[in-house]
């Protein structure tokens, strides 16, 4: 579990990647083709091919050939995992406060 997760918060450890990510979460499960994220990111093809490498290797990317394209969608299952496994123990350490504290 713990190699998973770490490989999928590294996967997006860099701003191009959480740019690229954030696209592909807005377009939603129809996904976007490698084009079509340049077109809204800016990023160069040949760097936003190896942005997309690594955030499929994480995880969080789903690519998928469809004839001569290739579809690149968020995994949105996986990134629902790694916000549970972040927010999954929020303020349990946290002091109680009593309610009659006020």
């Amino acid at each position: 579990m713990w190699e998973s997760v770490a490989a999928g918060f590294s996967a997006m450890g860099s701003e191009s990647r959480l740019k690229v990510l954030k696209v592909l979460v807005r377009a939603g499960e129809s996904g976007l083709t490698v084009g079509e994220i340049q077109e809204r990111t800016g990023i160069a093809p040949s760097t936003l091919a190896h942005h997309l490498k690594f955030l499929a290797g994480g995880g969080v990317v789903v690519q998928e050939k469809a004839g001569r394209s290739t579809i690149n969608r968020a995994d949105f299952d996986q990134l629902r995992v790694l916000a549970d496994f972040i927010l999954g123990e929020c303020c349990t350490d946290a002091p109680q406060k009593a309610a009659n504290d006020g």
